[in-house]
Order: structure tokens, then C-alpha cells, then sequence
């Protein structure tokens, strides 16, 4: 005979054997027990409402702001670490404050910058095995377990990105950024590639193999500016529009 039992858990019903033997109140109130429960999926999706409630809370009155990509394994005193630090300095002289990954190598140099200009240096931490905290130049960090979360973040408080010479990081939040404005997901999000010597090849790259394809079309190619210049890079995201992102 079929085991015909029935009970609801908040929106999910269960039935037969699928029925528990205590109500979610019972297993809170008795013994602690095994915290194995920590790690299921139910609770992860509490964690990941908190990281964006966090995120959210913590971001939304720091006014305009502009994201530094680029890669963490660039030391203090090379070319790249430099102009990111002019980077960070120009942005924030423009009125904008400037959100990194809150890392080592490019992202701290950005964060210099920033800070060393008297404005505000947005560190947005994720969890890493090889990576351990913010630079010592955020004054405004968060750490998120999340990539996806983390990620929203760089895109909702940002007017624009700048990127410099990166690894798979820089290239994953870029492609993600021309994606989201390709399809129409974000309306305008300017994306300046800094370093013409670092990125013409996969410049070049995506015209030869992707538009000659047909796999893109040639305005997707436009939403890349790739310069040399700080401030030619700083004005293509800013354009005309000043502190408060007016006209």
C-alpha cells in the first residue's frame, strides 16, 4: 500500500518516505547535534543573501565610482603598479571613488593611488586559497565567499572599468562587463583597456578569429577602448558626465 503521509515544510511538500521524523522547530530547539547542516544548500542561499544584503548596505551611498581590474602578481616598482597608482590618483581627483578587487600587485597600486589622493578605496575581497586579506590602502573593504556576488558588486556601483594587464581574473570580469552591455543587461558601462602593447593582440585577436567568424558583430569591437593614456583612459569612462554622473 502506498505510504499516502503528507507534510509541509514551509513551500515543500513531502510525502512517503520523504517525510521527516521531526519538524524544522524540533531539530532547532534539541541538542546541537552534528554541524554538518552549516554546508547544505538551503543555508548556503542564507549566506548568499547576506553577502548581498552587505554588499548592497555597504556600497550604496558611496557615490560615483569607477573599477580598477589587473593583475595581482604585479610588484611595486614595474611599469604596470605605477600606472595603476595614476590610475587611482586621477579617479579620485575627478570625484570618483575607485573600487579593486582589494588584492595585491595592480589592485593595491590602484588603491594607493586612491587613498593617497584623500578619496575613497573600495577593496572587494574573495575568499582564495593563495590570497590573504585587502591591501593595506583600502579604507572601505569587503570580503565576499562568492565570486558571482562579488562580481554584481564591481558592475552596480560602477560608472565604467579600467582595465590594465591582467591574468584569467581581469579577463573573466571584462568579457563579463562586454557581455553584459552586449546584450543589453546594463545600458552604458565604457570599458578602457590600458596598455595597447598588452591587449592590441587580443584586439587584433577577436577581429581575425571572432568578427571574421561572424560570432560578433563590429559595434561589439567598439566597446573596447584601448589607449596608453591615464587620462584619455579616465575620460572615456567618465565622459561628459561629472562627480554626480550628470550631463
Amino acid at each position: 500500500m502506498t505510504d499516502q503521509r503528507e507534510h509541509l515544510q514551509g513551500p515543500v511538500t513531502l510525502r512517503g518516505r520523504q517525510v521527516p521524523a521531526t519538524t524544522t522547530d524540533q531539530r532547532l530547539l534539541d541538542s546541537a547535534g552534528p554541524a554538518d547542516w552549516v554546508h547544505t544548500d538551503p543555508w548556503r542561499v542564507l549566506r548568499i543573501q547576506a553577502e548581498f544584503v552587505e554588499g548592497f548596505g555597504t556600497l550604496s551611498e558611496i557615490g560615483p565610482a569607477i573599477s580598477v581590474f589587473g593583475s595581482a602578481r604585479t610588484e611595486p616598482g614595474h611599469p604596470t603598479y605605477e600606472l595603476a597608482e595614476r590610475v587611482g590618483r586621477t579617479v579620485v581627483e575627478r570625484g570618483f571613488a575607485v573600487i579593486t578587487g582589494g588584492g595585491p600587485g595592480t589592485m593595491e597600486a590602484a588603491n594607493k593611488g586612491a587613498t593617497e589622493a584623500g578619496g575613497t578605496s573600495v577593496g572587494l575581497g574573495i575568499e582564495l586559497p593563495f590570497e590573504a586579506g585587502l591591501n593595506p590602502y583600502v579604507n572601505l573593504g569587503i570580503n565576499f565567499r562568492y565570486f558571482f556576488a562579488r562580481k554584481t558588486m564591481f558592475v552596480k556601483y560602477a560608472q565604467g572599468f579600467i582595465v590594465l594587464p591582467g591574468g584569467f581574473g581581469t579577463l573573466d570580469e571584462m568579457f563579463e562587463a562586454v557581455t553584459l552591455v552586449q546584450t543589453g543587461k546594463i545600458t552604458r558601462f565604457p570599458i578602457a583597456l590600458l596598455g595597447t602593447r598588452f591587449w592590441r593582440p587580443m584586439v587584433d585577436w577577436l577581429q581575425e578569429a571572432l568578427l571574421a567568424e561572424g560570432t560578433i558583430s563590429p559595434k561589439d569591437l567598439d566597446l573596447l577602448h584601448l589607449t596608453d593614456d591615464v587620462d584619455e583612459a579616465v575620460d572615456h569612462v567618465v565622459g561628459s558626465r561629472g562627480a554626480g554622473g550628470e550631463p
